[in-house]
């Protein structure tokens, strides 16, 4: 797994490529909470290269989500492959996390 941030207009963008599961998880987890430990009210996850999510992933994402609704912020994931947006549809996720098909339309959402 590679994490790459980058902070733009008051939003900190992740982009995920390759697994997030239970060996990568932790490392994930914590570039994110580094991350968060500013005043964030707004991200982004990029995932169009992320290939395989595990529910281990799935609440690196979660815990996010947590901590962005503890902020009053917001948080939006985009360009999920079919397999990764399966795993959000079949688990009931995609009610708690908004889902683009875009990285453009979820800057939208965060605007």
């Amino acid at each position: 797994m590679e994490i790459s941030q980058k902070e733009e207009n008051g939003i900190i963008f992740f982009a995920i490529k390759g697994r997030l599961d239970a060996d990568s998880s932790p490392e994930a987890e914590t570039v994110v909470k580094d991350a968060l430990k500013g005043q964030t009210s707004r991200i982004l996850f990029d995932l169009a290269s992320l290939e395989y999510l595990s529910s281990a992933g799935l609440r690196v994402l979660l815990g996010a989500a947590k901590e962005m609704r503890q902020r009053d912020g917001k948080i939006v994931l985009c360009a999920l492959n079919a397999f990764v947006k399966e795993i959000f549809e079949v688990s009931g996720f995609q009610s708690l996390i908004p889902i683009t098909d875009t990285v453009e339309s979820g800057i939208e959402i965060l605007s």
